[in-house]
C-alpha cells in the first residue's frame, strides 16, 4: 500500500484539513496519507473530516508537540 506525506506543521486549522483535502484528490482509493501536524485541535478536526468525506482515519501518534495522522483515502 502506498503512502504520501503531507507536512502541515506550524499551521492552524482549518488549513491542515484543507491542504489534506487537496492532497487526497489525485490519490487512488486505499492510498495512505501521512499528515504531520502541530495544531492540538487537528486530530479532532481530521476525524470529523474523514467521517464526512468518506475517508478512514487510521491512526494518531503523538511525539512531543507533533502529531502524525494516517488517513486512508476512501472510494469517493
Amino acid at each position: 500500500m502506498s503512502e504520501t506525506l503531507l507536512d502541515v506543521t506550524g499551521h492552524k486549522c482549518p488549513l491542515p484539513v484543507l491542504k489534506a483535502k487537496k492532497a487526497l484528490r489525485p490519490l487512488e482509493a486505499g492510498t495512505l496519507l501521512k499528515v504531520l501536524v502541530t495544531d492540538p485541535s487537528a486530530p479532532k478536526d481530521f476525524r470529523a473530516f474523514c467521517e464526512t468525506a468518506g475517508h478512514r482515519f487510521v491512526s494518531e501518534t503523538q511525539e512531543e508537540k507533533m502529531t502524525t495522522l494516517i488517513i486512508e483515502k476512501g472510494p469517493r
